[in-house]
């Protein structure tokens, strides 16, 4: 059976049903979107008289052999390795909750044999998230930025409560919250990590907490790439 990736599109919004058309013109049926923001500072923004970026982030379950199509053809259809254009990742899954999920995602292809695939000489990536206090996006960018980030995007979340976080941490997780993902390159993710814990961790007024992923496949983070 192949393996099976959730792949991850964030583009600006402006382009989002652009992108929808490109993923069911390569048969992927089951999309979902969610609106976000860039996280360039809102008083760097008003002082150059920018307004927020605005994106939306596409999340799919594909096969492998989808996946590399999707890298390919992501790059040769909708040109993302170009600036400002967007990027995409995938993440491999472990599980899937049975049998007819897994069929749904796959749509009919979960036991195709895998094809051969040239791999791009791609610098090694994770996919750092971090969730905070609504407002408090600046100062986990700062802190991660200190460390050698570059931008994230920021997706609004509401979360369903712990009485273990508001006990140990005072932090209410039932609170509105903004998660923020940023793509870096595995060398740093200890060193951004790090530094957003120390400057905006649990015991700071952002109550960030973080977790990374590994990441299999990019595409649109050229200046990643080139850096190797």
């Amino acid at each position: 059976m192949q393996k099976m990736y959730l792949f991850v599109t964030i583009t600006k919004r402006a382009d989002s049903d652009e992108f929808t058309d490109f993923f069911k013109a390569n048969e992927i049926s089951v999309i979902y979107s969610t609106p976000c923001t860039g996280t360039a500072r809102e008083k760097t923004l008003a002082l150059f008289g920018i307004e927020q970026s605005l994106k939306t982030v596409h999340y799919c379950v594909v096969t492998e052999n989808k996946k590399n199509e999707l890298v390919k053809n992501l790059t040769k259809d909708m040109a993302i390795d170009l600036p400002d254009r967007g990027i995409a990742i995938s993440v491999p899954l472990t599980s899937i909750g049975g049998r007819y999920a897994l069929r749904a995602f796959a749509e009919g292809h979960e036991n195709d044999e895998v094809k051969e695939v040239v791999k791009m000489n791609q610098k090694e990536m994770e996919l750092i998230v971090v969730i905070c206090e609504k407002g408090h996006t600046d100062d986990v960018m700062d802190a991660a930025r200190s460390a050698g980030a570059g931008g994230g995007t920021v997706i609004h979340a509401k979360g369903t409560g712990s009485k273990y976080t508001d006990k140990f941490f005072g932090v209410s997780i039932a609170d509105e919250k903004e998660m923020i993902y940023i793509v870096s390159p595995s060398e740093k993710k200890k060193d951004i990590m790090t530094a957003i814990m120390e400057q905006a961790g649990p015991t700071t007024k952002s109550h960030a907490i973080t977790f990374s992923l590994p990441v299999s496949d990019t595409a649109g983070l050229r200046i990643f790439e080139a850096e190797k």
